[in-house]
């Protein structure tokens, strides 16, 4: 098997045994682990009987550990990337170093393993593969809707805490009740759920029961066709100026901000 100088291992987000065989000799087989919380990371390794090192690296020091990182690479020794749980550089950090291993010659990689996102999605039948990520929503409200509104018409998935769901929730209801909304919380534990519903029984529900653990959130696309009553008319336009299905699909989606996929298919079944 190859050797690499750098090494991005995902940790499992909240069943230990989703761990890889790989991730395992990778985290063994290093002299230094990078990690967001040496106390989180280090449950994880006695668990393992792992002894290899650990580094704090985190949001807040990772200019600071460039340096660092790069004296240990030089001596010929090996790093891990972890990060509390699921996969690094993923709402996580990591990009900093990265960049800056590739841009000195380090040669880096990633294993595969847990992400919170694909494994929420895989367990949800949605109209199209292709979907929108925003890792985690802005602060403010006006934001919140901004960015809501803009990607209406893509399925669009965020991580969201316990504190925010209520509130987001409501944000998603004002903007439409009936919008189709899924959540998933304490992904790959014992109180694993997904709920689906419209935005305003989500609402009810979750102020009924309360809201525990990680979460991710699935703001389900809009029909755009509904909301663009002039989308057959723009599409005949176009055809008739020579214009191919995939060009035209391409054209409206960045004019109309509309799922290109979604206006394709439209085009091949008129």
């Amino acid at each position: 098997m190859k050797e690499y100088d750098f090494y991005i291992v995902p940790t499992p987000i909240g069943n230990l045994g989703d761990i890889t065989l790989r991730a395992l000799d990778v985290l063994k087989s290093v002299d230094i682990i990078a990690c967001e919380d040496s106390r989180v990371t280090q449950k994880l390794l006695n668990h393992f009987d792992i002894k290899t090192k650990c580094i704090s690296y985190h949001k807040f020091n990772e200019k600071e550990r460039i340096n660092k990182f790069l004296e240990i690479l030089k001596d010929d020794r090996k790093i891990a990337l972890v990060s509390d749980a699921g996969t690094p550089l993923f709402c996580d950090p990591g990009a900093v170093i990265v960049n800056e291993l590739k841009e000195h010659g380090f040669s880096v990689t990633s294993l595969p393993g847990a992400n919170a996102v694909v494994t929420f999605l895989s367990q949800i039948p949605r109209e199209s593969e292709d979907f929108t990520f925003l890792g985690f929503l802005p602060k403010t409200e006006p934001q919140i809707v901004e960015l809501l509104k803009k990607n209406q018409f893509s399925d669009t998935v965020f991580y969201e805490s316990p504190n925010r769901l209520i509130k987001t929730l409501e944000i998603i209801k004002q903007i439409n009740p009936e919008t189709k909304v899924a959540v998933g919380r304490e992904l790959t534990k014992v109180f694993e759920e997904i709920v689906t519903d419209s935005a305003e029984n989500l609402l009810a529900y979750f102020k009924q029961n309360g809201v525990k653990g990680e979460l991710v959130v699935l703001v389900f696309r809009q029909n755009q066709h509904e909301n663009d009553v002039n989308l057959d008319e723009k599409i005949n336009l176009l055809l008739t100026r020579g214009f191919k299905a995939k060009e035209i699909s391409v054209i409206l989606s960045s004019l109309y901000n509309i799922n290109k996929n979604a206006v394709y298919r439209k085009i091949l079944d008129m």
